[in-house]
Order: structure tokens, then sequence, then C-alpha cells
């Protein structure tokens, strides 16, 4: 059992789960009552948590249309059909922390979710979880990238530089300041001083002025890290995590002074100009100054090797195993305020456990089974029946279509449109619900 606690790794040892919760941990524990869960042989470790993840979304959370627009709320829009949640599920994954794209300096609200796969889109929300927020530094929000010719008549939205990002996150700051000032000035004397009208965007703002709402910044440039730093010291704000953070090793210390964590990416590179410094390294050498550390994935496929990317902190820096398991459970539970109920195996928090047929970050090692809140959401052999019996069931019905003398669709042009869509669209169904290992 990989705790991702101060107990490491221990040998021979059972878990009780009760109404969700770890309720003991020990040799030999009573039975009665409970379902017995035989993992001999096998590897237990807490369930992965993802601290950048796009899952249960439509893809379209770049809200492009103006430079802020921290009113707008992951939670509002949670897709529970998402198949990317069973793959993950799949792959160890109980929690994740979803966010919004980086088309803005100040983008749009997170939302932490659990992987309560069936359930509704309330459901999936971490109740407990602290509110965030979703920053964004460099080229994404100054709109490098938005391929405009030079004869576009459009005006071009600001910011349109790196200084220009860093300027509207202190004006933003400042009018969040001025917003509740005035909102103070009308509650302590409304005969004398005017209402102000209740502003989203605003309201969210001030709330990470407050101490109430987590900023979770993409990042990669270390003046841009640097610069935002000193904004938020200037301002009395704590940034919640620096995500990807690629030149985070070169700043390590003013990051642990100020007290941000960092979710990065394990040994991404060169995909774009900003990220030509980043090294496989960063992880290591940014737990070795004293910051949290986590890897994320920031990507559906990624997310399902969280395991083996954590296994990166000690090929590329030597991280001890036990530390680097937490790169991907204990430390991203940290980062999102979450750790008080998941991310180790300990009493009294949260039944979120992964079993693995090997060491949980060998190459080798296949996910067996995932519970979330003491529930199993994913197993294996479960899943190859499922996986065959969408197939008999698909066979039967190609032959009873074969069979029929009717033509299949798309081979009469007097066929509907109906009957046009419905054999790609079981065809994906069959191939996908069930299927995630693509086979």
């Amino acid at each position: 059992m990989w705790t991702a606690a101060k107990d490491g790794a221990v040998e021979s040892t059972d878990v009780r789960i009760e109404s969700g919760k770890i309720a003991a941990i020990g040799q030999n524990l009573p039975t009665e009552g409970a379902v017995v869960i035989d993992c001999a042989g096998k590897h237990l470790s807490p369930g992965i948590i993802d601290c950048h993840s796009h899952m249960a979304t439509d893809g379209g959370v770049n809200e492009g249309g103006q430079n802020i627009t921290a009113e707008v709320r992951i939670g509002d829009y949670v897709d529970p059909d998402d198949i990317d949640i069973y793959r993950q599920l799949a792959s160890g994954i109980t929690a994740a922390n979803v966010l919004h794209g980086s088309a803005n300096a100040i983008g749009g609200q997170n939302q932490v979710i659990k992987l309560r796969w069936g359930a509704g889109p309330e459901s999936f929300k971490l109740e407990t979880a602290p509110q965030g927020i979703k920053f964004a530094l460099g080229e994404n929000p100054r709109g490098a990238n938005n391929n405009r010719s030079f004869d576009d008549p459009r005006p071009l939205r600001y910011p349109q530089t790196r200084m220009g990002v860093d300027q509207l996150i202190r004006n933003a700051f400042a009018a969040a300041k001025d917003y509740r000032a005035a909102q103070a000035k009308f509650a302590a004397d409304p005969k004398t001083s005017l209402p102000v009208r209740k502003d989203l965007e605003l309201e969210a703002i001030a709330e990470i002025l407050e101490g109430r709402r987590w900023i979770h910044c993409h990042s990669y440039r270390q003046d841009e890290i640097l610069a935002l730093l000193r904004t938020c010291d200037e301002f009395g704000v704590k940034i919640g995590s620096l995500q990807h953070i690629l030149e985070g090793y070169k700043v390590a210390d003013a990051i642990a002074k100020h007290g941000a964590t960092a979710s990065s990416f394990s040994d991404w590179w060169a995909y774009k100009a900003e990220v030509y410094d980043a090294i496989p390294h960063n992880g290591a050498l940014l737990f070795g100054r004293g910051v949290i550390v986590s890897f994320n994935s920031d990507d559906a496929e990624m997310a399902r090797r969280l395991n083996t990317e954590a296994a990166k902190a000690t090929k590329y820096g030597n991280v001890p195993p036990l530390e680097a398991l937490k790169f991907v459970t204990l430390n991203p539970a940290k980062q999102l305020r979450i750790d008080d109920r998941v991310g180790s195996i300990e009493v009294g928090k949260d039944a979120d456990l992964a079993v693995w047929s090997a060491p949980p970050m060998s190459m080798y090692a296949i996910c067996e089974q995932t519970w979330v809140d003491g529930r199993k959401y994913f197993d294996r052999e479960e899943d190859a029946k499922l996986r065959a019996r969408d197939s008999e069931m698909r066979q039967k019905l190609i032959q009873k279509i074969l069979t029929s003398g009717e033509p299949m669709a798309g081979e009469d042009d007097e066929a509907t449109p109906r009957e046009r869509d419905l054999w790609p669209k079981y065809d994906e169904y069959c191939g996908h619900h069930h299927d995630h290992d693509h086979e």
C-alpha cells in the first residue's frame, strides 16, 4: 500500500472502508459486515488527482470575447457524459481541477470534480473544494495566436503585449478594491452614498483579494512569473498554483518565498517558442527548493498516464519514489486545498483508491480497479465483459440488417437522413462507450 503519507509504503495491510471513508488501516482487520476485496499481490494507491484538466466540458472553454471573463463558471456546465471521465477512471484518476482555457489574462472560475461516473452534473462537484479562477500569462492572453491579417479592419483586443497583461491584472485588482470600498461605504452610510450595482466580474476578483478564491495561473516564462508574483505581493494576494510553470526552475526561490505551488508538465518541450527553455528536471528542481510540485495533464490522453508521468520526477532528478508519487496524489490535493479529504490513504479521508497490478509508477502497472468515496467506479474485468457484450450485440444487429433484405444506409438514395446517420453513431457508441483502450 502506497499511502502518500508518513507511513510511506506498507506491506500486508488491510484497509476498512465505512460510509465512503477510510475507517481503519492495519493487519487482520475485522471483516464482519464488510464486502472483502482481495488485493493480495496487488498495489494500492490513493486515487490520482489531475490539477489541470479540461474533461467534463465540450472543449469550448475559451471565452475570447474580452480580456477578463471572471464571471464565467465551469460549474455552470459540467458534462457528466464525457467519455474521457470513464477512460480516466480506468487510469486511476479520481478527482480533477477542471479549468477554462487561457485566452484571457483573467479567465473563468474553475470547478474541482470527483469522477462519479453515472451521476448528474451537480454530483460531480467536490462540495468542500475552495473556489478558484484561471489566470494566464504570455502569448495566449495577448493574442499572439489570433492569426489576424494586417488588413483586418477589426480592432486588436487589449492587451497585445506582455507588459499589457501585467497591467491588466493590476487594473483589475485596483478596480475590485475600489468596488468593495464603494460597497462598504454605502453599507455604512446609505443616506449619503450611492448604491453599487452588483458586478459578477468584480465580485470574483474581489474574492481573490479577500483570500476566498485561489488563482491557478497558466505561465511559462520566468520574467512573467516574477511580474505576477510581485503584483500579487503588492495586493496581498497569495497564488494558489502556477500551472505549466516550465521556467519555474529559474525562479524557484522566488516561488517558494511567495508561497505559490507549481503544477507542471513532466517533460513537455518545444511545442511553442515560450517553452524552448523547458527541461525535464523542472519538477525535481522546484521540489528541491521547497515548492509543492504536481504533474498535470492538460490533455485527455496524457491524463491516462499520470502514474508514469510521476515516475519521471525520479528519472530526471532522483526524487525519491515515495515523494514522486505525491506529485499526482497528495501534492495536487494540497494545491487545490482539498488534502483534508483526498490525496493519501489515511484514516478519516475519503476512500478514493486505485488498485494496480504492479507498483503504480511502473510502466508495467495496469489499473485494475478505481474507487471513489468507497464505491467502485471502474473494474477492468467487468469492463472486458461489457465490451464483449456490446460487441456481440453489435454483430447480432448487423446480421439482422443483412438478412432483412432492407438496403443499408447509404446504399439507397431514398434512405432517410436518420438511416444514414444511424450506423456511424452506433459504431461510435460501441467502439467508445466501454473501450478505454481503443482496442
